[in-house]
């Protein structure tokens, strides 16, 4: 019988017979804990090795597309898109204070600024301002109290020091408004107010060398003032602008035998010409103190009960002043002060002047200093001021 050729299902069925033969030789030889790739790279038959590379494709995840962030903005809405954030507003800085509180505004009268008497002098409560001059000098005098005494028996130095007849004088003075508007709440211009002032002096014995320059004396002021603003026309173009009442104690902070100390009531009023002529004017009464612990019976006597104050600002840069202190007894005693201050620099500021001041001043009489109260001297300072006007 003739032989027949194999039809194309036995010609099918064989190769697929070989293809699995071949598959199942060559995975026998790889290592069973390679990746599915790896076992598919190891194939020799090329029809098994481009199956198995198709079967393990078909079992990966796709990967899920990232989209760019200009491909986002090229598909967002731009009528969806958030408005802007509105920028923040810009921060304006001045140095002018506005006048319904400036204390240094120059349109208002010296004693106006200086005691904040009305509205638009008035920089609230809480500041630090300079009350007397801040100073440093150098001193001259006639005469030093080399031993102090006082009509108190407990209170007279039992050996003399020698110190010098020139040394170094420093003070300082602040104060600040506690309170306003305590007895003007319905006015609406003017302003009273409660301040509470601290004064130091101390006189140095610098060129002492042998003595180890000791301070030979500071005298503390710690002092509670009201002001009460006033706006009365006087004769001769004058204008009273305030009234105050003041509660005062000056002592040296020493023990026996060097202490001094006293306490006072003061009464005050203060007036003014334009902006050329101030005077100031106070009246004061010593509390009592019990006799034995009195360091100083006699100190209204010789440094007085009343004191007198006036200036001139003869221009932008000079003014004079004097000052007179008196017992307001006929056996007349108390002191006089005569002063120059000349303005150095220029603050920077239009309108606000240089607070720094070179002064000389020329004192005799009695109460340069507390433990001086009972000497007479005369002294002569030179120095730099700190002023606040």
């Amino acid at each position: 019988m003739p032989i027949k050729r194999p039809t194309n299902a036995i010609i099918f069925i064989a190769a697929c017979a070989v293809s699995i033969s071949a598959t199942a030789q060559t995975s026998s030889e790889i290592p069973a804990q390679t990746s599915p790739w790896q076992t598919c790279r190891g194939l020799s038959d090329d029809t098994a090795r481009l199956r198995c590379y198709d079967q393990w494709a078909s079992q990966q995840q796709p990967a899920t597309p990232t989209s760019t962030p200009a491909a986002l903005a090229s598909n967002f809405d731009a009528d969806q898109r958030p408005a802007p954030a509105p920028a923040p507003a810009p921060v304006i800085i001045t140095m002018t204070a506005p006048e319904v509180h400036n204390c240094k505004n120059p349109r208002f009268s010296e004693l106006s600024r200086f005691w904040e008497l009305e509205t638009g002098s008035d920089c609230g409560t809480f500041g630090i301002r300079g009350f007397r001059p801040i100073s440093l000098s150098w001193i001259a005098s006639d005469s030093v109290n080399t031993q102090p005494t006082s009509p108190s028996a407990a209170n007279n130095a039992p050996t003399a020091v020698a110190y010098r007849t020139t040394e170094t004088r420093m003070g300082l003075s602040v104060r600040t408004k506690v309170a306003q508007g305590l007895l003007t709440q319905e006015e609406p211009l003017k302003r009273d107010s409660l301040w509470f002032a601290y004064s130091q002096q101390s006189n140095w014995q610098l060129f002492s060398g042998d003595l180890s320059r000791p301070f030979r004396t500071t005298d503390h002021e710690p002092e509670l003032i009201y002001i009460y603003p006033t706006d009365t026309p006087l004769p001769g173009g004058w204008r009273l602008r305030y009234t105050g009442l003041s509660i005062n104690h000056q002592s040296n902070g020493q023990p026996l035998p060097f202490s001094r100390s006293w306490n006072r009531t003061i009464l005050m009023a203060g007036m003014e010409k334009g902006d050329q002529f101030q005077v100031q004017a106070k009246l004061w009464q010593r509390l009592p103190e019990n006799a034995t612990d009195d360091d100083n019976p006699d100190i209204a006597d010789l440094m007085g009960r009343a004191e007198v104050s006036g200036f001139w600002n003869a221009d932008a840069n000079n003014s004079f002043g004097m000052t007179l202190r008196h017992s307001l007894q006929a056996k007349a005693s108390g002191s006089v002060k005569l002063e120059w201050l000349r303005q150095l620099g220029s603050s920077g500021f239009v309108g606000n002047n240089s607070g720094l001041r070179f002064h000389t001043q020329l004192f005799s009489g009695y109460g340069d200093s507390l433990v001086d109260y009972n000497r007479r001297r005369t002294v002569l300072s030179v120095g730099l001021s700190l002023v606040d006007w």
